[in-house]
């Protein structure tokens, strides 16, 4: 029973160790400037899906196709924007070579904003996704007909999770970082 016990704690160290490792290597990567070549792709990527999902959420809005329902408010609006350019702001920092505001936009706030965002864009869903491919030339509404309430519902909890727990990676993250430069300005003032 006793083996069985240490055997458990001494998983849980592990895993505890590895977490540091991994939160500790991260942010030294995170100390420099450099930026790393995937988040220069993620950054376009994001900047190109959110601008496209931008410009069809105006097109439904200025057309009126019956996408937004009536639940759909300028609290609801201020969220769903919102989220698009809080993305696109941030993508556009690290384009601009501005790794660490975009990380610390990122980290107090930003990603929390997302996730309250989405997380009430679910509790009100003033979505009817019937209308969703409306904004699309017809011959190519079939790529997004298939979407329906639900499948939106669904794909919304996801991204909803993803925010949750890149938030909180996010400023574990930052808390290494401002623990490693804490410690680096200490070495230099110490000199």
């Amino acid at each position: 029973m006793e083996n069985r016990a240490n055997e458990e704690n001494s998983e849980k160290k592990t895993i505890i160790e590895r977490m540091n490792i991994f939160f500790s290597k991260t942010a030294e990567e995170e100390l420099s400037d450099e930026i790393a070549v995937d988040d220069i792709a993620a950054s376009v990527f994001l900047i190109v899906v959110n601008g496209i999902f931008g410009l069809a959420f105006i097109a439904h809005q200025t057309g009126s196709t019956g996408f937004f329902t009536s639940k759909f408010s300028t609290f609801e609006m201020i969220m769903l924007y919102g989220t698009l350019i809080y993305w696109i702001t941030t993508s556009v920092l690290i384009l601009l070579g501005q790794k660490h505001p975009s990380r610390d936009l990122d980290t107090y706030g930003g990603l929390f904003f997302a996730t309250f965002a989405i997380g009430w864009l679910i509790l009100v869903f003033p979505f009817d996704f019937t209308y969703f491919a409306d904004v699309l030339p017809v011959f190519l509404r079939f790529l997004l007909q298939w979407i329906s309430n639900e499948i939106a519902l669904v794909l919304l909890v996801l991204l909803l999770v993803v925010h949750l727990i890149f938030g909180v990676v996010s400023l574990i993250i930052r808390l290494y970082v401002f623990k490693a430069r804490a410690v680096i300005n200490g070495e230099k003032n110490e000199e």
